[in-house]
């Protein structure tokens, strides 16, 4: 087993368990938002990947376990990875989620902790997710932010959920736990959380041992009847960045900075929770 944890100062480390599966640990604490190293981590991950003929499959999980990817980073210091391009020509965050869907790796989320926002969309560009019973909470909370989700959450979450629970999702922004998330269809499955390892572990080094070319082909053919269209995902990044200049958006995210976001403790915790009253008083 290769790990590169200790030879990277990205918060993304790769953990080669053998030449066809690799776990790819998420370390960006406190609270593992989702900055622009995040996303530089992933495209070096990618290029690994493009690289590596033996690989069948990547495992997603995060070093702390109270924080899977909190959400997307809105501090402005990561604004110019919006700006800058990826190897497909599209802006490195959705550059980064295609790229990972369209793969001939398969890509699972081991879901322990939080994910919101960006952290959930990019659980939905992986190709499976599962997730800690005890010890997960998913959400989608960007309207209650004042925008809209950016990633392809409108986009990926009716093709998994259904019309009426994506709303219920998106326009909600709250969260859902992971027995929630898996009744929804969120998730593969939600297992107990002393079984998620293991489980995870067993299939990922079942599907290693596969031959690449049969896995390849069987993912490329169920992507072309289960993927949404490129033009959507743009359609919904051009709204989440055109609400980011919404003044009623700029009072919300303030006020969201002054109870605490990206910092641990209350807001974080409960994301959710926070919202509906967000700017009372």
């Amino acid at each position: 087993m290769n790990d590169s944890r200790a030879d990277s100062a990205l918060p993304v480390h790769i953990v080669e368990e053998t030449p066809a599966y690799w776990r790819v640990v998420f370390d960006n604490p406190p609270l593992n938002v989702v900055d622009s190293a995040v996303f530089e981590g992933l495209q070096d991950l990618l290029a690994r990947m493009d690289a590596s003929p033996d690989l069948r499959v990547v495992v997603f999980e995060s070093a702390n376990p109270e924080f899977y990817l909190a959400h997307y980073d809105m501090s402005g210091r990561s604004g110019s990875i919006t700006q800058t391009a990826g190897p497909s020509g599209l802006p490195v965050p959705m550059d980064t989620f295609v790229r990972l869907t369209r793969h001939p790796v398969v890509s699972i989320a081991k879901i322990r902790g939080r994910v919101r926002g960006v952290g959930s969309e990019f659980v939905l560009a992986c190709d499976m997710r599962f997730a800690s019973r005890e010890n997960a909470l998913l959400g989608q909370p960007e309207v209650g932010a004042g925008v809209t989700p950016g990633g392809g959450g409108t986009e990926r979450l009716p093709l998994l959920t259904g019309r009426g629970r994506a709303l219920e999702i998106i326009l909600g922004a709250d969260d859902f736990d992971g027995d929630t998330a898996e009744r929804y269809g969120w998730v593969n499955r939600s297992l107990p959380d002393s079984e998620l390892d293991g489980f995870v572990d067993t299939f990922a080094r079942r599907l290693a041992s596969f031959d690449r070319r049969p896995v390849e082909m069987a993912k490329n053919l169920v992507n072309q009847v289960s993927l949404p269209p490129l033009d959507r995902l743009l359609d919904g990044r051009a709204a989440f960045s055109a609400a980011l200049a919404w003044p009623e958006t700029q009072q919300r995210v303030a006020a969201l900075f002054k109870r605490g976001m990206q910092q641990e403790g209350d807001l974080e915790n409960r994301f959710g929770a926070h919202l509906a009253g967000l700017l009372d008083g």
